[in-house]
């Protein structure tokens, strides 16, 4: 069936093409008369404007995208919502894709995004694409880092993060205070700044304490749920067990408490679980007891909505937010 365009709309209307154009995009002056005629046409046809025809005439589409390393992580969903509840109050709508954590696929969604003309771009890097984002928007598209930065260079980039080394060097310090020696350490991507952040801060910790790290008990969790499982398979085959498990995700964490809790170990009674990131589905134990960074994702997200309008709006200056996690405890005992 064919799509009926603009000239049937103004043969049906008896207008020009023009006056349905005005009509469409509310410019210039039309009588009343006019722009009914053309609604009743626009109606009888079913006429769909075409919005990449328009958005070429504007120079604008009302659209912003967000590129996320995994869509179905619960924090980037409320990171989103909160973009979402800022900018829909200007009348802009987000695009989602998903890199996978795969940095190829990343740079090539920012291309896309790029070429279907957005408004403006946020982007929780994989860590594939620091060039790609710096040519965007040095070429006038804005883009906005959040969770994730670049290296320092990356600073000309407007970016809404979190201190990660520091609330993991409190998360680990917590641990180490309650006397856990062997602690079972769920790491993320290294090659990521969230990453290597919080891996820095169990570092710090340590060496706090003047205690030497021993990598038998780090596993490679790769910020995902299976990983999480992994993980407790991989560290419950210890003649030493760890006393306490330390996730550095909140996804990594749901895979930790699905395995621990399918081998019959209680938590914290059996033992304790760090976990940078809260955990929903925590609530669903009878005694959760989960030491957690909580974070604030919802009001990052309408921070960067925030930054997004300002950059539409052509406000000069640098925008930087760094957000501080607070550390929730219910761990009592100490480990003898």
């Amino acid at each position: 069936m064919m799509k009926n365009t603009i000239k049937d709309v103004a043969l049906e209307a008896g207008v020009s093409t023009a006056t349905v154009s005005r009509v469409v995009n509310q410019s210039g002056f039309v009588s009343d008369d006019i722009k009914e005629r053309v609604y009743l046409a626009i109606k009888k046809l079913n006429y769909q404007p075409n919005a990449i025809a328009r958005s070429l005439k504007r120079d604008k589409t009302n659209t912003i995208g967000i590129v996320i390393p995994d869509i179905s992580n619960p924090f980037y969903m409320k990171i989103s919502k909160g973009i979402e509840d800022i900018i829909q109050q200007e009348g802009y709508n987000l695009i989602f894709c998903s890199s996978d954590e795969n940095p190829q696929k990343e740079e090539k969604l920012l291309q896309l995004m790029y070429e279907k003309r957005v408004d403006a771009i946020v982007l929780a890097t994989a860590d594939g694409s620091k060039e790609m984002a710096s040519r965007i928007n040095q070429a006038g598209v804005p883009v906005v880092l959040v969770d994730r930065d670049f290296d320092i260079e990356s600073q000309k980039l407007d970016s809404v993060t979190e201190d990660n080394v520091q609330s993991t060097y409190e998360l680990t310090k917590y641990l180490l205070d309650k006397g856990h020696r062997y602690i079972g350490v769920v790491n993320g991507l290294l090659h990521v700044s969230t990453g290597w952040g919080r891996y820095e801060g169990y570092s710090k910790a340590l060496k706090k304490y003047g205690m030497e790290e021993d990598t038998k008990y780090i596993f490679n969790g790769s910020f995902t749920q299976d990983g999480g499982i992994k993980a407790v398979d991989y560290f419950l085959n210890f003649a030493q067990k760890p006393s306490a498990i330390l996730s550095f995700n909140n996804i990594m964490t749901f895979g930790v408490l699905l395995e621990l809790t399918r081998r019959g170990y209680s938590v914290p009674k059996d033992i304790v679980v760090a976990s940078y990131g809260d955990i929903e589905a925590a609530q669903l134990l009878k005694s959760p007891g989960i030491i957690s960074i909580v974070q604030k994702p919802y009001e990052m997200g309408q921070r960067v909505g925030e930054i997004l309008l300002k950059r539409l709006n052509n406000e000069r200056g640098s925008f930087t937010e760094i957000f501080k996690p607070k550390l929730v405890t219910h761990e009592k005992s100490s480990i003898s």
